[in-house]
């Protein structure tokens, strides 16, 4: 069995062979190759751009990619979505495709757009949305650079955005969210059928859900006298279960547990000043639920 992997090629790419990475694949690329390199012999990569992965499962010439869901809805694909992965290539959260106008505009609703101009990528999920608006104007598809087409080659325009920084760069405003999107997981539906594929697949699905959970995650261990660990626990935060176990010595104890990063560099020495020893930070590659 060889299941024909598409790994998204541009700006998922890095982030995705990462993910991947942390869940147990080690895949390999090259600025030469759109075949990279996995250590799995039951699995062929290929880097395809993520804006046609969807059409590629679909005509089972891929198996299963990692797409976002604006692709495959754009496509209007009819694939199996096997996992929802909300990771991003700056973050670790969902993108928005957004209308956008410049400042100086009068624009401040879809409505205000009626017979004007929109560039996007995003051609077909915009003319959906502008016709659930009961909006009529022109839709143009943009090769790239679209924040910088208004007010001169566009109006409007859709644009995906992470933080919005890029569109506020090029004085732009957002005056509508189109749509929400994150990775997926995708799989052709007769690949999804086969049992050792969907063994695999569902094996994959696991393995990087576990992964995602571990994103922005840190393992924390310590010590405590048993007269302290009331002073310890009241330290971590809320609604946290730490591991609690005895060491050789029936008077001290050994704290596991997982806290988010972020919050790791105040409670350590609040944890320290508690009484606390011998406190280890280690990094997480999966938690699987």
């Amino acid at each position: 069995m060889t299941l024909k992997l598409g790994i998204p090629k541009g700006s998922l790419e890095n982030a995705t062979v990462d993910l991947f990475r942390k869940a147990g694949y080690n895949i390999s690329t090259s600025s030469r190759s759109y075949f990279p390199a996995i250590d799995d012999p039951e699995i062929e990569c290929m880097l395809i751009r993520a804006q046609e992965m969807a059409r590629y499962v679909e005509d089972g010439i891929l198996d299963a990619g990692l797409t976002g869901r604006d692709w495959v809805e754009e496509n209007a694909a009819d694939i199996e979505a096997v996992a929802n992965l909300v990771y991003a290539k700056q973050s670790f959260g969902k993108v928005r495709w957004v209308l956008a106008v410049p400042e100086s505009s009068p624009f401040h609703s879809v409505k205000d757009l009626e017979g004007k101009i929109i560039a996007t990528e995003l051609v077909a999920t915009t003319k959906r949305y502008l016709a659930a608006n009961g909006v009529s104007a022109k839709v143009e598809f943009s090769w790239g650079a679209t924040e910088v087409k208004p007010p001169v080659l566009a109006d409007a325009i859709v644009e995906v955005t992470e933080t919005g920084s890029s569109l506020r760069a090029n004085k732009l405003k957002i005056i509508d969210t189109v749509l929400e999107s994150n990775t997926q997981l995708i799989a052709n539906k007769q690949s999804w059928q086969d049992p050792a594929k969907r063994r695999k697949l569902e094996d994959m699905k696991m393995l990087l859900d576990g992964a995602i959970n571990a994103l922005g995650k840190v393992g924390l261990m310590l010590n405590v006298h048993k007269d302290q660990l009331k002073e310890v626990l009241g330290v971590l935060p809320a609604l946290k279960r730490p591991t609690i176990s005895h060491l050789s010595d029936d008077e001290w104890l050994a704290v596991n547990t997982i806290l988010d990063e972020t919050t790791v560099r105040d409670i350590i020495p609040r944890l320290k000043q508690a009484g606390a020893q011998g406190i280890v930070e280690y990094p997480l590659n999966k938690i699987v639920m």
